[in-house]
């Protein structure tokens, strides 16, 4: 890694001094009064318990009445944050972390590479094509020209076989939603055919490149559709998923032949239902598997079946069908369970499959042939993440990426037959991976269960317990929290702070077994491991109650104001973003009922009586000292109801005891799923940082 230029080593001295300068515990500090919030009487009787809900009229987003009470806590928000002496210095050093040059891991067809870039001096990713390895990288879809504030953004969905079309998505925000355009590559000029806005999921061209199947959520629930090109989208026929209901997925696959379609409704994240359909004889819809109550993920590649499940294999194990004979009794194991790791994912390049394994949540990639023989593996020499493949099952090129807390990204082109990987794209972060300290600490949780958490800081800090400590997870809908770069974690850990990332039950980093230890009748399961590792960092030195700060977003947004509203002294501040915390209506709104099969419902008795014991909204008391909280979310979370946000934020402020401020910064363009323009990204991290800094006591004068 190459040294930093003199101007940044300053900054980083002045940013490290700010964070270490401060001997003492953290002082309070005096705040202005939050804006009053109008209290209701609504109060719902569920199951015989009397639920009171002040706030039920949030909810409603548009009424002029929220609109004012967002304008009044934006303002006051502001009024905190917005000159804080240190966030210029923080803004600056973001700005050097984040403006650089950005390139995503390309699709390769032929002799065609379709890629993102983002250069140093602009705010949005532009679609390119290079012609040959070493060709020039050539524009197709530049964003920045959609809108004059930079809010609208593009990605590529898929690319024909012989790179003559390309499906782009057009994002506005930070919605789920998207309109689809298909681009004429050899023109650069769009086709007539535009998708409407809507939530899409799969997207398989077919090889002659006259349609593509693909799913999209109807009011009714999602359904798999056909569009042939040049034809109304308005008239495309469904294809399959009629009767299926809001909460469940569906999706679609097509073989690279072109000739299977293979049908997928996926019941939350534990269970999966596939079907098959012939498209060379138009053959009726056949069911592979719709009676096992566990997950399957399939592709169809060289004229067999794939199908990675955890079904009698909790850590996981991939099977082998003919798809021409898919009966259950010629279902063949092809690669066996391992006892010691998980596996995250399965992917095909050259004529191999790649295996990507987790042991501690560290990656180990495998390759095997067609009939499980072990054949290679990737090796890397640090804690770090190896991504998943991306390649061709007909290419012996592919591609993967490597990261870790203190190494920034690195794309590898890699030789599927030789084994030979060579620098694709490094980025070059203003970064001295050599001053960082990475390592995996194991903790007790309140069961005895013992949990992994990997912690980062500077090699030259004291672990005296008065370091400011910035705590994270998860812990939920399987999902595996792995070292990856990040220039947030970054720039908290080279400014003196303690980076650490709690891998809670809940995900997926032990299997499924894991998985199901944290979620439904379990959830509470998941708190406790948060707070046990935020005990443990406090009793071994490396933090204390007055210089710790949890984050969390979505589901991690419900994790940390849980622990807030059952820890609360624990922690000195807490970031919450795009939250769920009224878990007693969450599954009302939106695309809430999809998460059911995770959380269980309030509709059901017994569901609802674990949901409400820790509810975050629902375990708010008057008078108790919370932490200081920062809020983020906005209108354009089409996945997460900002009512959360918003509902919350007005409890908090009401309940509280403390002097510590309640605050909520409202977006009206910024959603769940990004989007954001680096500019607006910068912002938001000198934001989110100057709280912290404040609220973790440094002083910028000293």
């Amino acid at each position: 890694m190459s040294m930093q230029p003199k101007a940044i080593r300053v900054l980083l001295a002045a940013l490290a001094a700010l964070l270490l300068s401060i001997a003492l515990p953290a002082q309070e500090l005096e705040t202005p009064q939050a804006p009053d919030t109008r209290r209701g009487d609504v109060v719902d009787s569920v199951h015989g318990v009397d639920i009171a809900d002040p706030y039920r009229w949030l909810e409603d987003q548009w009424s002029p009445e929220t609109r004012a009470w967002i304008e009044a806590q934006n303002e006051y928000t502001a009024s905190l944050l917005g000159d804080l002496p240190w966030r210029e210095a923080l803004a600056a050093r973001f700005a050097e972390m984040m403006r650089i040059d950005h390139v995503g891991v390309p699709t390769v067809r032929g002799d065609r590479y379709f890629l993102t870039k983002r250069a140093a001096d602009q705010d949005l990713p532009i679609i390119y094509m290079r012609e040959g390895l070493d060709g020039e990288d050539q524009v197709l879809i530049d964003p920045h020209t959609m809108s004059a504030d930079h809010s609208v953004s593009v990605g590529m969905r898929e690319v024909s076989r012989d790179g003559s079309l390309l499906i782009y998505g057009v994002r506005e925000g930070g919605e789920d939603e998207v309109t689809l355009r298909i681009l004429d590559v050899e023109t650069r000029t769009d086709l007539p055919d535009r998708m409407p806005k809507g939530r899409y999921g799969s997207i398989s061209l077919l090889p002659d490149n006259s349609g593509f199947y693909f799913s999209r959520r109807e009011p009714e629930g999602v359904r798999i559709f056909f569009h042939a090109i040049g034809s109304d989208p308005a008239d495309n026929p469904m294809i399959f998923g009629e009767g299926v209901t809001p909460e469940k997925f569906v999706g679609c696959d097509l073989s690279d032949d072109g000739r299977w379609l293979l049908l997928d409704i996926s019941i939350g994240w534990a269970r999966d239902q596939l079907y098959l359909k012939d498209l060379a004889s138009d053959g009726p819809v056949v069911t592979l598997v719709d009676d096992v109550d566990a997950p399957f993920y399939g592709e169809i590649v060289g004229g067999t079946l794939f199908l990675e499940t955890s079904w009698e294999a909790p850590n996981g194990r991939v099977l082998a069908i003919d798809p021409a004979d898919p009966a259950r009794e010629n279902w063949r194991e092809i690669i066996a369970e391992r006892e010691d790791s998980v596996i995250r994912s399965m992917e095909f390049a050259g004529g191999r499959l790649f295996i990507s394994y987790m042991r501690n949540v560290q990656s180990e990639v495998v390759s095997f042939d067609r009939e499980g023989n072990r054949l290679s593996e990737i090796s890397v020499d640090t804690i770090g993440s190896v991504s998943n493949i991306i390649g061709e099952w007909d290419c012996n090129e592919a591609f993967f990426t490597f990261s870790s807390f203190h190494i920034p990204t690195t794309i590898y082109r890699y030789d599927v037959e030789s084994g030979e990987r060579e620098v694709w794209h490094r980025l070059e972060a203003p970064i001295e991976s050599d001053r960082f300290e990475v390592r995996q600490a194991w903790y007790e949780s309140a069961d005895g269960t013992r949990v992994p958490m990997f912690l980062v800081h500077r090699r030259d800090i004291e672990l005296d317990g008065d370091n400011p400590t910035f705590l994270t997870g998860y812990g939920g809908f399987n999902a595996s929290l792995r070292p990856y770069f990040s220039p947030a974690a970054a720039v908290w850990v080279e400014s003196g702070g303690i980076y650490a990332v709690a891998n809670m039950r809940g995900g997926g980093e032990f299997g499924e077994d894991w998985h199901h230890a944290g979620w439904r009748e379990n959830k509470q399961n998941v708190f406790d491991d948060f707070i046990a590792a935020a005990e443990w960092l406090i009793a071994n030195g490396y933090t204390n109650p007055d210089r710790l700060a949890i984050r969390g977003g979505s589901n991690g947004g419900l994790l940390v104001s849980a622990c807030l509203t059952q820890r609360p002294e624990l922690y000195r501040a807490v970031v919450c973003t795009y939250p769920l915390l009224d878990m007693v209506r969450y599954h009302m709104f939106l695309v809430g009922s999809t998460w059911v099969s995770e959380y269980g419902s309030a509709d059901d008795p017994e569901q609802f009586r674990y949901i409400h014991a820790y509810s975050p909204y629902h375990n708010v008391e008057r008078g108790t000292e919370y932490p200081a909280v920062l809020f983020i979310t906005g209108d354009g979370d089409t996945r997460v109801d900002p009512l959360h946000a918003r509902k919350m934020t007005a409890l908090l402020q009401w309940a509280t005891g403390s002097e510590r401020p309640v605050m909520l910064r409202y977006d009206t363009r910024a959603g769940h799923s990004g989007g954001l323009p680096v500019t607006r990204q910068i912002e938001e991290a000198a934001l989110s940082y100057s709280f912290l800094f404040w609220q973790l006591g440094v002083d910028p004068e000293r």
